[in-house]
This record gives structure tokens, C-alpha cells and sequence, in this order.
């Protein structure tokens, strides 16, 4: 039990590290995934990294084109809007059914998330800029944080997926819209405090839609 326990441990491990790796570009948009190469970066063994690159095939982070090898899944702006489309589709969704059903806990869990992310965005906006990936760990956790009680878990989990795609977009362009998404994060976080469900729908698709608009422009 405890082999098959480390086992699952390093299988897991080694397809988070490949996704990280993806969505923060260090494996950029069409890059072929050699398995020899990669055995070595990853050190891990050639089944496993079968494993997580089908398992990353299936999420659509990688593609194998009639199974001749594995390559990053190419950018294109047609795929971030329809990605875009996607997340407002069920992250607006979820939000409302959140509202709905959250608790002093959700609101206790949104308050220090949205906190944190305020605190990082701030402090890129007076020119630091060397927290990247901190700053959008703290973006999800104030999204994440505001959906989850929803009571969807397949939703939730569908939603993480389009997040991570659309993450790696932003990723590739690392530009930060500053006040303008400083305040995005502020409208949808008073509205959801406040139980206006269509109020904080509204300011979650305005802040998703300029997004896109931004990440369009930077590419």
C-alpha cells in the first residue's frame, strides 16, 4: 500500500511540475516533449511521463497528433476567447451559487483571500514586479475563494481547468493592468459581500472581458 501511495505521489507530482512548467511558460507554446529529455529534467521514469502527458493531452495542455510524440498546445487569440467565454460561463455561474449558499465561513475565506491579492497587487502597482507568480497564486485563491461554496465539485474542478488555460495566457504576455483590475477586485468582492448576486456577476464578466481585451493587445 505504502509503494503504491508513493507511486500515485510522484505521478501526481510530475504532472503538476509539467502544467506549472506549461502555464508559466518555461515549456513554451509548441514545444516538442521529448521523452529522453524530459526523463532527465524531471527525473522520473518514462511511464510516469507518459502518464502525465496523456493526462495533460486530456486537459488539452498538450497535444499528440496522431500519436507521433507530445508537443505544448500551441496560443492562438481565437483559443484565449473561446477559453475567456468559457470561464465567464462558469465561473459567473458559480459565483451566483456561491452567493447564494455561502456561510460566515465563505465570507471569512473570502475576506482574508481578497485581502492577500490586494495587498501583492498593490504593491506591483508601485513598481514591483519580481512576485509574479505569488500575485497569481493570490488572483486564483480570490477567485477560487468567492466560487467554492457553490457545492459543485465538478464544477469546481471544470473551472480550474479553463482557469489554468487562460492563466497561461496572461503568462505569456506578463504585463499587469494595475488599478484598473485593483478595482475589478474590489467591485466583485463588495457585491459578493453583499449578496447582490447580479451585481457581482456583472463586475465578475467586466473584469474577465478586460482581461482578455489586455491579453489580446499584449500578444
Amino acid at each position: 500500500m505504502d509503494m503504491n501511495k508513493a507511486a500515485n505521489t510522484v505521478r501526481t507530482s510530475t504532472y503538476e511540475r509539467i502544467k506549472r512548467d506549461i502555464i508559466f511558460g518555461v515549456l513554451a507554446p509548441g514545444t516538442k516533449l521529448k521523452l529522453d529529455r524530459l526523463k532527465s529534467e524531471y527525473e522520473t521514469s518514462v511511464p510516469t511521463l507518459r502518464e502525465a502527458l496523456n493526462r495533460l493531452s486530456a486537459d488539452g495542455f498538450v497535444q499528440s497528433p496522431e500519436q507521433r510524440g507530445f508537443l505544448v498546445t500551441p496560443v492562438s487569440a481565437e483559443d484565449l476567447v473561446e477559453i475567456a467565454n468559457l470561464r465567464i460561463l462558469l465561473e459567473c455561474h458559480a459565483l451566483q451559487q456561491s452567493i447564494e449558499a455561502g456561510d460566515t465561513d465563505w465570507e471569512a475565506d473570502l475576506v482574508a483571500a481578497y485581502h492577500r491579492l490586494n495587498l501583492i497587487e498593490k504593491r506591483m502597482q508601485n513598481g514591483e514586479n519580481s512576485q509574479k507568480e505569488l500575485w497569481k497564486r493570490y488572483d486564483w485563491e480570490f477567485h477560487l475563494a468567492s466560487i467554492k461554496a457553490c457545492s459543485s465539485q465538478n464544477l469546481l474542478s471544470l473551472h480550474s481547468t479553463i482557469y489554468d488555460k487562460y492563466l497561461r495566457y496572461q503568462m505569456l504576455v506578463l504585463t499587469y493592468r494595475g488599478e484598473a483590475a485593483i478595482n475589478e477586485h474590489h467591485d466583485i468582492f463588495n457585491a459578493a459581500l453583499e449578496r447582490d448576486k447580479k451585481r457581482a456577476v456583472a463586475n465578475l464578466e467586466t473584469h474577465i472581458k478586460e482581461g482578455l481585451i489586455h491579453t489580446l493587445a499584449a500578444m
